[in-house]
């Protein structure tokens, strides 16, 4: 699935590849349009991850 929410808040992040939105990159900065993405994200596809610990989506 690819709603492509992720690549329109966070473009520097995220793009869409056909029906999947991928990550630009493996690993990025915690970026408040990455955390939002995140959060947005309709199949809570995407995991942000600081220090071994989960900070988005946040609750």
């Amino acid at each position: 699935m690819g709603s492509g929410m992720c690549a329109g808040m966070a473009p520097d992040h995220f793009t869409l590849d056909g029906d999947r939105a991928r990550p630009l990159a493996a690993g990025v900065d915690p970026h408040e349009a990455v955390l939002d993405a995140a959060d947005s994200c309709p199949a809570m596809a995407i995991t942000v991850v600081d220090g071994g610990r989960e900070i988005a989506p946040r609750p």
